[in-house]
């Protein structure tokens, strides 16, 4: 592969490493529905604010989210919606393992 190849590669890892977590990815869902402050997502996730920060941090640097300062509050929205795009698709994959299970239950009960 040459530089220009890898360096694509490395940038479309770092997306996947930061979607690569269950409260990252909560937090993906929950903006797609409509934007958060830091408090409303603390709530709905039941970890601390520093902890809930640091995962919306990590999806900023990855261009995932934007966020707005209104008064005190910051509010978090999901900048690539298309993203979801990917998680269907990640459903999918899902579903298609879960019915590969399936089909060896079943053939091995006979």
């Amino acid at each position: 592969m040459d530089n220009d190849t890898v360096a694509l590669y490395e940038a479309r890892a770092r997306i996947l490493k930061a979607m690569a977590h269950p409260t990252r990815l909560f937090i993906i869902e929950e903006l797609q529905r409509q934007e958060r402050c830091v408090n409303e997502l603390t709530g709905m996730i039941g970890a601390d604010m520093s902890t809930v920060s640091k995962h919306l941090s990590v999806l900023k640097n990855a261009g995932l989210v934007s966020d707005e300062r209104r008064g005190a509050s910051i509010y978090y929205r999901l900048r690539v919606p298309c993203i979801m795009d990917f998680i269907d698709c990640v459903e999918t994959v899902l579903k298609s393992n879960a019915d590969a299970q399936m089909d060896i239950v079943r053939c091995c009960r006979k």
